[in-house]
């Protein structure tokens, strides 16, 4: 690897740290050949390709850094909205229906975990077990106005403020289908499981995010669950022809989280500029031998699809 300015490269590596740094110039690191009987390449070797310069690792670090501030800016939108909805949604029916099973979903709120640390205790109890937790250490202003002034607990749409991310998508699979169903319609999605799925996806990926992590071709570990080509038009190219047919490939890498992202938020903020912002910032991805944006799974000319419209 080419380094033609140590000091700098010096004073990149005591910011950022060898082993986070290292995750970029992975890439360029050389493909070595497998036991296979055609000669395969099977791993990464310790010599970089020709050409590779310290500089390109580092390109690669700070796009992925803006890429990760971009997503968190649009989930943070959809966390904000999906409390409202699920907020409105419950808050109709009884002021704790988060707290009461008569209100959720059976196997959340009733069907005991049977193995592991809280067997013999539902889904249901270890959240409000979380939530009670956090409400005692709240320093929110309104926490603090509401426990001084009433002895109830929290109702939902003050309660739900303090839901991470994590806490809103446990929750939202435990609600009762039909309940489910009406936010997932605003949202022009007719099967409930796919919003269940995506917010899991999503949750997924605030969480990478938040600690920092590569982003950009990640493999992810939980996946969008799949639409079926006619279910949502502007996702037909990361849809499958059937519900027999497996998962694209394309929903294991970066782009299926963006697109999923983007489909939520035309529907919150029609008039967002997080679509422009994205196109912008992908379609100026690093010109750096070996190493394309399509390593994230983005199609070709994918920013003159109707979803990044």
């Amino acid at each position: 690897m080419a380094c033609t300015d140590t000091a700098r490269a010096k004073a990149y590596l005591s910011r950022i740290g060898y082993y986070r740094l290292s995750a970029y110039w992975y890439p360029f690191r050389g493909l070595c050949m497998g036991p296979t009987a055609d000669g395969a390449p099977s791993y990464r070797g310790d010599q970089f390709l020709a050409g590779t310069a310290f500089t390109h690792s580092l390109d690669l670090y700070l796009f992925d850094k803006r890429l990760r501030l971009m997503m968190l800016d649009a989930i943070e939108r959809i966390e904000v909205a999906l409390r409202v909805d699920v907020a409105i949604r419950l808050g109709s029916q009884d002021r704790f229906a988060h707290r009461k099973p008569a209100f959720l979903h059976g196997h959340f709120a009733k069907q005991a975990i049977r193995f592991g640390q809280n067997t013999g205790r539902t889904q249901h109890n270890v959240w409000l077990a979380k939530l009670d937790a956090i409400v005692p250490k709240s320093n929110e202003d309104f926490v603090r106005h509401f426990r001084a002034t009433y002895s109830d607990p929290l109702p939902i749409w003050a309660a739900i403020e303090l839901w991470d991310f994590g806490m809103l998508a446990t929750f939202f699979a435990g609600m009762k289908h039909a309940d489910q169903d009406a936010i997932a319609i605003k949202y022009g999605i007719r099967d409930r499981d796919v919003l269940v799925g995506w917010l899991r996806t999503i949750n997924h990926v605030r969480n990478i995010c938040a600690h920092h992590g590569r982003l950009w071709n990640r493999n992810l570990d939980v996946q969008p669950k799949p639409t079926v080509v006619g279910d949502i038009p502007l996702l037909d190219h990361i849809s499958r022809p059937d519900r027999r047919s497996p998962p694209p490939a394309v929903l294991t890498r970066t782009y299926g989280a963006a697109a999923i992202i983007q489909y939520l938020i035309r529907h919150i903020n029609p008039s967002s500029s997080w679509n422009r912002r994205v196109r912008d910032h992908i379609t100026n991805f690093p010109a750096i031998l070996g190493v394309t944006i399509q390593d994230a799974a983005f199609p070709v000319r994918w920013e003159t699809l109707p979803l990044w419209q």
